[in-house]
């Protein structure tokens, strides 16, 4: 709102003041730009007025008898914490005018009134109280739609880890069975069938894999944080092991760096590293001289960490805001199997430990994979430990 006086009939003016005359007339000049005033001169009639609510604003003198105007303010905001409080008052007390705007007032205005300093206070107050309710309006709003998608992600995080725990079962059956129908095959020479029952062995193990990595995105979610100090090197050292346990064969350069520890939950950081390291070593896998790295950037932030590898990389403009998202690919399942879910769970690990993750990379160059832990969380106060306010 510009202008007072283009203010609408709803808006409501409580006036308080010991002086009649003086409540007469500002109820003339503000009912003749629109507003609706009442008026009082004593502060126990305004805090009954202001129970059965309704007012916008509230004028007050500063001196009332029996309760000051600084008392009516605190009185008011507490009947209504949304009701805009302006101060009249004489020059000789702006110095406590100025303190009830500590408790709450809006502003202050000088005693005699003047219609144009009025009518500027009055716009800037209505202007300010209108841009509240809409904030609050908009919060409200906000945190209404943050719990329904909680509560939506909630559904759909049970829906997710139900329907993956109950399809295991009926999966390990097609898998037994293909298994059993491709060593029948093996024994009767039967090339064909034996080539149909793997590629029923192939698609129930790719499945298998879909429904572990989903339940691992919904646990990921779902289980509750145990913080404590934890070694990433040490935990990277036991992925790398395992790793390389799991192909001997394959010759990779690991640079692991040693007393690298971080505030966290050790299992949800073991799936964050295990992710991580285990996609460095799948896309360094038709490198001549795969190196994986794993280490921290103390110099640019305390909290921040890294993989790197020297693999196939990915064009990180054509991944924009995807690559973090479930089942997004930037490369062949031909060339590099995989679900598409292991980002995307590291990314809500991460988030749950109030840090971020961003990747740097390109085709054939490899990546490089950062990551931020947020800070422990601040240990509550101790309530006997603060200054001795005594009586």
């Amino acid at each position: 709102m510009s202008d007072a006086s283009s203010a609408a009939p709803s808006i409501r003016i409580l006036i308080v003041d010991d002086e009649p005359y003086q409540i007469e007339m500002l109820r003339g000049m503000l009912k003749s730009r629109g507003f609706s005033v009442t008026g009082f001169a004593s502060a126990d009639q305004a805090i009954a007025a202001l129970r059965e609510g309704g007012f916008d604003l509230l004028l007050t003198d500063l001196h009332l008898p029996k309760v000051s105007g600084s008392d009516l303010l605190k009185t008011a905001l507490k009947i209504d914490p949304h009701l805009i409080v302006i101060i009249m008052t004489g020059f000789g007390s702006i110095d406590t005018a100025v303190e009830t705007m500590k408790e709450g007032a809006f502003d202050y205005i000088l005693k005699p009134l003047k219609v144009k300093g009025l009518m500027a206070v009055l716009s800037r107050a209505l202007t300010m109280r209108k841009l509240r309710l809409e904030k609050e309006a908009l919060q409200a709003g906000l945190e209404r739609r943050t719990s329904e998608l909680e509560a939506t992600t909630r559904e759909l995080e049970a829906f997710s880890y139900s329907v993956s725990h109950d399809l295991r079962n009926p999966l390990a059956v097609v898998q037994g069975n293909a298994s059993l129908i491709m060593a029948q095959a093996r024994k009767s020479n039967e090339e064909g069938l034996l080539v149909m029952a793997g590629m029923i062995h192939s698609g129930a193990e790719r499945m298998n894999s879909l429904i572990k990595d989903l339940l691992m995105l919904a646990r990921s979610s779902s289980e509750p944080i145990k913080r404590s100090t934890v070694d990433l090197g040490a935990l990277a050292r036991a992925v790398s092991g395992a790793l390389q346990e799991g192909d001997p064969t394959r010759a990779v350069e690991w640079a692991i760096a040693d007393g690298v520890a971080a505030d966290g939950d050790p299992s949800l950081l073991r799936v964050v590293l295990d992710n991580l390291l285990s996609n460095a070593w799948k896309y360094t896998g038709k490198v001549e001289r795969p190196r994986i790295e794993f280490g921290a950037n103390r110099e640019v932030d305390p909290h921040e960490y890294f993989v790197r590898d020297n693999g196939a990389g990915f064009d990180t403009g054509e991944a924009g805001g995807r690559l973090f998202r479930a089942f997004q690919r930037f490369h062949s399942e031909q060339d590099f199997p995989g679900t598409g879910i292991g980002l995307a769970t590291v990314q809500r690990i991460i988030h749950r430990h109030g840090g971020r993750i961003w990747a740097e990379a390109a085709p054939g160059k490899g990546a490089t994979f950062r990551f931020v832990l947020g800070p422990p969380p601040a240990a509550p106060a101790d309530p006997g430990s603060g200054p001795d306010h005594g009586e």
